[in-house]
């Protein structure tokens, strides 16, 4: 099973599991194809979108668990 840490960058999560991109779409990343959205971190990704970052990656991880 596939774990993600807040320093898995986010094109790194979409070749793990392409299925995330709803969870990421979610929360406003919309741009998920742009190349500089693909160099940010899961915590650099939750910091720009207000979230926390402990949340994100729990909430990708029990996606990915299933």
């Amino acid at each position: 099973m596939a774990q993600v840490t807040k320093e898995t960058m986010i094109g790194e999560l979409l070749h793990i599991d392409e299925n995330v991109a709803p969870i990421l779409l979610e929360i406003g990343m919309h741009c998920l194809g742009c190349p500089s959205s693909q160099m940010e971190t899961i915590a650099e990704a939750a910091m720009v979108h207000g979230l926390d970052p402990d949340a994100l990656v729990d909430k990708i991880n029990d996606f990915l668990a299933k």
